[in-house]
């Protein structure tokens, strides 16, 4: 074994095979090359779409190694965390306050804004009025901004789940490494935001059963896999998680206070792991080969 990508051992004939490919093509870029290989390694994504992002990083690790001699980037890269935080500034967006019961605001529309109309406004809504604030998504992951005519009330960001949860194989019945070759299938609400200038009693927890009724569908529209189980953290030194409740939600537990990326000692929030299994046979679902 020469080195290990991702944990994985990078085999002599896997070096030696990058090098004949870059040897045979040499006006290709570190992009084109990359899909190269994943066309000949069979390396997709669950929407048929190639993991090209995965494979750069290897042929990079390898090149920093000297393993193979990668052609020069073609562009500087721009992947960096200060134009990843730039958010389009809205001249304006009307804050007027929206009140009264849930019946009596009529229809609501939930559209998905991923690398559609209205992604700019979410992401200037969560960036301007969430606590956590915007952070650039990474993988599989839809946006949901829900209108009441022309004017937002609601964003809700979902990804794919975390990687490491104690609670949730507590409450899958399994540890970890029995199902985490089906993670995709699990849906994270990493941003919930109602509009500050939105006061309507039950509003939250009827989006997220709208939400429920719909996103398995949606995520296999656009990745090809459904959704079976849905997640979300609930800081309670913020929030009491009463819509996630009133959504039939279910707590499983409490986290200790120290975050995956605290130093050792250092305190965040204490967060409650809320789930909501959308098929009643999700634990075979996940657990399954």
């Amino acid at each position: 074994m020469l080195l290990s990508f991702r944990g994985r051992p990078i085999r002599q004939a896997d070096v030696t095979f990058l090098r004949e490919l870059i040897a045979r093509n040499p006006g290709l870029s570190r992009r084109r090359l990359s899909v190269k290989v994943c066309e000949a390694w069979q390396w997709v994504q669950p929407n048929g779409q190639p993991r090209d992002m995965v494979c750069r990083g290897l042929m990079l690790v390898l090149h920093r190694a000297g393993h193979i001699e990668l052609p020069p980037p073609r562009q500087a890269a721009i992947n960096n965390a200060i134009r990843h935080r730039e958010i389009a500034q809205l001249e304006f967006c009307d804050t007027t306050p929206i009140e009264g019961s849930l019946a009596s605001l009529g229809a609501l529309e939930i559209r998905l804004v991923r690398r559609a109309e209205g992604e700019s406004l979410f992401n200037y809504l969560i960036n301007q009025y969430h606590y956590l604030g915007f952070s650039r998504p990474v993988g599989e992951h839809l946006k949901y901004l829900v209108l009441w005519g022309d004017r937002p009330v609601a964003c809700l960001a979902w990804n794919s789940g975390p990687l490491k949860l104690t609670l949730r194989d507590q409450f899958v019945g399994s540890p970890r490494k029995a199902y985490a070759h089906n993670l995709h299938l699990i849906a994270y609400n990493s941003r919930y935001l109602i509009a500050p200038w939105v006061r309507v009693p039950h509003l939250a927890s009827h989006l997220l059963g709208r939400i429920a009724c719909r996103i398995s569908a949606d995520w296999q529209a656009l990745y090809h896999h459904p959704i079976h189980l849905l997640e979300s953290f609930v800081d309670i030194e913020r929030f009491a998680g009463t819509c996630y409740r009133a959504a039939n939600w279910t707590c499983v537990g409490r986290s200790e206070g120290r975050g995956t990326k605290s130093k050792s000692g250092e305190r965040t929030s204490i967060k409650e792991l809320w789930v909501y299994p959308l098929r009643r046979d999700f634990r075979q679902k996940l657990l399954a080969p």
